[in-house]
């Protein structure tokens, strides 16, 4: 496999890569999804801003998963 397959450039900004993070912190599917859209929002591809808003709208979408699972186990 290739690097844009292994290690896609939206996914390595940064001194770490966001699999790296979301591994170390152990976050669930919906956290890990958070930050990984968070992430690379503005990087995919460079400079297209109707990509980074939706990815910015993906990240919201499952901050609201991640309330809702919390919700459920209050």
């Amino acid at each position: 496999m290739d690097d844009a397959v292994k290690h896609p450039s939206h996914y390595t900004q940064g001194r770490i890569e966001c699999i790296d993070f979301i591994q170390d912190k152990r976050l669930d599917f919906a956290k890990g999804n958070c930050v990984k859209y968070i992430v690379r929002a503005g990087h995919k591809p460079e400079g297209d801003v109707s990509k980074e808003i939706e990815d910015l709208q993906k990240a919201k979408q499952y901050v609201d998963f991640a309330i809702r699972e919390a919700e459920s186990r209050l």
